[in-house]
């Protein structure tokens, strides 16, 4: 693993890997740990970057105008190395371009860059992605954050979600990890979802839609971390049964439809980006003072 470097302020700290420009830390100026430690008997990951697909593709391949490529699971930028392109005491700023390796299983020039900043006791990471191709660009990105659950110090509490909209959206659940038609009666009520691991034996809880552009992910009567989304519709909370983290997942794009097109373009919720465009993304996380 490459060494991260290191950006914060005196109310937190992050350190970010150019290996999928992935968060390996957030800690609070007390010391206490905020995001997952990557334990690789639950899940090797942090804080992946999902591009150019987000979730699962059938039989881990895409179609592009009618041509099959290769594409494992959330894409291939996660795995890919990327460049620090500036840095500042507050602000990385690392970035993914096409290469031969890239055009072998996703035909595109693009840029990727991925900004971790720290403002009081907010980080804030942005997704930007250029075409420079002279086509369209089709993708999904999203973010799969893990957070420590129990939060620190608030071990025995119950944990809760609560959307800002105060909405119930539907749910929806993966078939061998595509996206049925239809959905489900949503598991939160005035927009609160209180949590139980054994919500996530049949996988990840998606919600394709409004639950909003904020959230609390907190212990009832303890720590809370607050979220804001910017251009990102979908929501998935996942973790594995009996393991310590909670991802909180904003998304533009989903697991291809079962049974739907194979199409990049046609997955739900992906963008098709005009030839010089620039599109971003990104989410806020505060921690609590």
């Amino acid at each position: 693993m490459p060494t991260p470097i290191r950006i914060g302020n005196q109310n937190l700290s992050v350190e970010v890997s150019s290996l999928g420009a992935e968060m390996q830390t957030l800690t609070g100026s007390d010391g206490r740990s905020w995001l997952w430690n990557g334990d690789a008997r639950f899940w090797g990951g942090r804080s992946p970057i999902l591009f150019p697909i987000v979730g699962k593709a059938e039989g881990d391949s895409v179609d592009i105008d009618g041509t099959a490529y290769a594409m494992g699971q959330h894409g291939f930028a996660r795995r890919s190395d990327f460049v620090l392109a500036a840095s500042t005491a507050t602000m990385c700023r690392h970035e993914l371009a096409a290469s031969d390796a890239s055009r072998a299983v996703y035909p595109f020039d693009f840029l990727l860059a991925l900004e971790h900043k720290v403002e009081g006791r907010a980080l804030t990471v942005t997704a930007s992605v250029t075409n420079r191709d002279d086509k369209p660009l089709p993708f999904g990105i999203g973010f799969h954050p893990a957070f420590v659950w129990p939060l620190p110090g608030a071990e025995g509490r119950a944990h809760t979600i609560s959307l800002d909209n105060g909405g119930e959206p539907p749910l929806a659940r993966l078939a061998g990890g595509l996206l049925p038609t239809g959905t489900l009666p949503s598991p939160f009520a005035a927009g609160k979802l209180v949590l139980d691991p054994e919500m996530f034996a049949a996988d990840a809880m998606i919600f394709p839609h409004s639950a909003g552009q904020g959230l609390r992910y907190a212990a009832e009567g303890g720590p809370a971390l607050t979220f804001r989304f910017e251009n990102l519709p979908n929501l998935a909370l996942w973790t594995k049964p009996g393991a310590p983290f909670l991802c909180v997942e904003p998304w533009h794009g989903m697991a291809a439809e079962l049974g739907g097109s194979r199409e990049l373009a046609d997955r739900p919720y992906s963008q098709e980006l005009a030839p010089g465009a620039t599109t971003r993304v990104g989410f806020t996380v505060e921690l609590p003072a």
